[in-house]
């Protein structure tokens, strides 16, 4: 063979190796990318289930930041609450941490759970008067639930806990999206909720994890937080946290407690109990938000259950914060024209 023949085999066989190499990583890299293009058949929409941390922290595989974002909202009393080492990073008010609210890490239907959550954004929020984008809700959990302080908007927490939420959207079918968007309703009875009748079934159903003086139960490392969480008293969500409305308390309690025991489609309690139980947590005290009165610029969309006013209508402030919540809804649907579930 000659030496052009010769060379002409070798200019082949590297030529052939450099294919060969070009479309293995690029194979590598759309798999990545999209592994769906890879499976036959994808997952039925009823078979998939939320990412969870554990496997890829286990493998040592989860991107950083979606990592740093997991940190933040599993021990926010830690990383961004009271305990944090750097006095900068203290934005969180109280020890608990988000998932303390936001049940199994974020990925439980029906407790607020954040599985597809970025497409819901931005949005027209009534309390704010304005758009509000998915890093003005986290912040809005912020200064009530976490009874704290703002994030940055462009800050590395906030990026990291946008990731978080994204991270374990990953692959929601269509179909699924409702399931994971807010609480279940409830229906609501003509009779306002009872903090005694409630005072009984809290006692039953919830003193076990919280306490019969609803002041939660740390965790053996005590600076990460609570494994279940205070429902009164200053170490909690402040009075203009959504979950001090009767309604919005009901309907998670419904959907979600007993903890481990009831899920939004097979709860234990009914929702008269969950509604006399929120009755019962509400009556205590607990921080108080300044400048509420500037929420809900249009006083007129209002939740019917905000405990706190000023309001435009003539009902009691006992109505508004324990019911019957029907005649209010009513009110505003026969006066504006504007339809209220809660």
């Amino acid at each position: 063979m000659d030496k052009l023949n010769i060379f002409k085999t070798i200019s082949k066989i590297f030529l052939g190796f450099i294919v060969f190499i070009v479309l293995l990583f690029g194979g590598l890299i759309l798999f990545v990318e999209s592994p769906e293009l890879f499976i036959k058949d994808k997952i039925a929409a009823a078979d998939w289930e939320p990412k969870t941390v554990d496997e890829d922290l286990k493998y040592n595989i989860l991107d950083s930041e979606v990592e740093y974002g997991y940190r933040l909202v599993a021990e926010s009393a830690k990383f961004m609450g009271p305990g944090a080492d750097q006095p900068e990073m203290r934005y969180a008010g109280n020890n608990l941490a988000c998932v303390n609210c936001h049940l199994k890490n974020g990925t439980q239907a029906g407790s607020g759970s954040w599985v597809g959550v970025l497409e819901r954004f931005p949005y027209y929020s009534n309390r704010d008067g304005k758009e509000s984008t998915i890093q003005d809700r986290i912040n809005g959990c912020m200064e009530r639930s976490m009874n704290g302080r703002k994030l940055p908007i462009d800050s590395k927490e906030m990026s990291a806990i946008v990731a978080y939420m994204d991270y374990i959207s990953e692959g929601i079918p269509e179909e699924r999206k409702a399931e994971f968007k807010g609480y279940p309703p409830i229906e609501l009875p003509n009779f306002p909720a009872d903090p005694e009748i409630g005072k009984d079934l809290y006692a039953k159903e919830c003193a076990v994890c919280h306490g019969e003086d609803g002041q939660g139960q740390r965790l053996a490392e005590a600076e990460k937080g609570y494994l279940y969480p205070p429902l009164w008293g200053d170490d909690t969500f402040n009075h203009g946290a959504g979950m001090h409305r009767v309604i919005t308390a009901a309907e998670f309690i419904k959907s979600n407690m007993p903890f481990e025991q009831a899920t939004w489609d097979n709860p234990k309690l009914t929702d008269e109990e969950a509604y006399h139980i929120a009755a019962y947590i509400n009556s205590f005290d607990r921080p108080q938000k300044a400048n509420t009165e500037e929420d809900f610029p249009d006083k007129k969309f209002k939740p019917v259950s905000t405990p706190y006013g000023p309001w435009v209508d003539d009902f009691s402030p006992e109505q508004h914060k324990y019911g019957p919540f029907p005649p209010i809804i009513n009110y505003y649907k026969e006066k504006y024209g504007i339809t209220k579930s809660k």
